[in-house]
């Protein structure tokens, strides 16, 4: 069915996108307004009420942010460095060799997909306890190091690369991890973007199992630390709790509009849909 030229379909399809980005857009557009606006009007819109940074200002000064800054960059950027390794390995040995049991452990290796991080919530932090490693940096990065789902995305990606380069490599006398790192990787390059893209946007936002074992300033990362400052009990208004709620996504948004085309080109490439 045409209304206009336009298929009717097409036009509810065009309307529900539009109208479910401006339901995500609401949350952003209020803490930008709020965060930038005296906190009388931050409940309330007024075309021409006066701008203002020092909610920013204010935010900054009332929890160590800088801290907690550093604390989050230095986490995402370990448990994707062990990630990159541990899920590269792993892929390449599913992908290149065989093996009595492969598709029996490749199994188990999905079987981690199907379970929510919050079941494992006490038996992670006994272990993180006898480790030892309580309220630091390495104890939240430590259960997500090794990623069924990296394993399986680059898994996939490894089996598309033509069999006649690994071969033209042999011939060459490369070792298999010269085949690894001179063949394999390069050639999935869109797809450790795509992954890494998504490492860093959910450790980057990840808030339970940092907030069971953390307990202190000096390991704390920004969604932890945010969420203690805007406690009820703290007494800030909503237009500090807001300037430093953009202080936290800000990274990451700047990140996702500066690279926005690369992001959706690595998803294609490496075959997410």
């Amino acid at each position: 069915m045409r209304l206009w030229g336009v298929e009717i379909g097409k036009i509810i399809e065009t309307a529900g996108a539009w109208l479910l980005g401006a339901l995500w857009l609401l949350p952003v557009v209020f803490a930008l307004w709020s965060s930038f606006h005296p906190a009388e009007y931050s409940t309330r819109f007024e075309l021409f009420a006066p701008l203002t940074t020092e909610n920013f200002v204010r935010a900054w000064s009332y929890a160590p942010f800088p801290r907690y800054l550093f604390n989050t960059f230095i986490l995402v950027t370990l448990i994707l460095a062990a990630q990159f390794v541990l899920c590269t390995l792993a892929a390449y040995g599913f992908a290149r060799f065989d093996f009595f049991g492969k598709d029996f452990v490749f199994a188990l290796v999905l079987l981690q997909l199907m379970i929510m991080p919050e079941v494992l919530l006490v038996e992670n932090y006994r272990t993180i306890g006898e480790l030892g490693l309580l309220d630091t940096i390495p104890a939240i990065g430590l259960p997500y190091m090794a990623s069924a789902f990296g394993i399986f995305l680059l898994r996939q990606s490894f089996k598309t690369i033509p069999k006649e380069l690994i071969e033209a490599a042999q011939v060459e006398g490369v070792s298999a991890l010269g085949i690894l790192w001179k063949v394999y990787i390069p050639l999935s390059k869109s797809t450790y973007i795509a992954y890494g893209l998504v490492s860093v946007s959910y450790h980057w936002n990840n808030f339970l199992w940092p907030l069971v074992v953390t307990s202190s300033v000096n390991s704390r990362p920004l969604t932890v630390g945010l969420a203690i400052f805007g406690a009820p009990e703290s007494g800030v208004d909503w237009s500090i709790i807001t300037a430093a709620t953009v202080m936290t996504m800000a990274p990451l948004l700047v990140a996702f509009i500066l690279f926005q085309r690369q992001f959706v080109q690595s998803f294609m490439h490496s075959g997410i849909k």
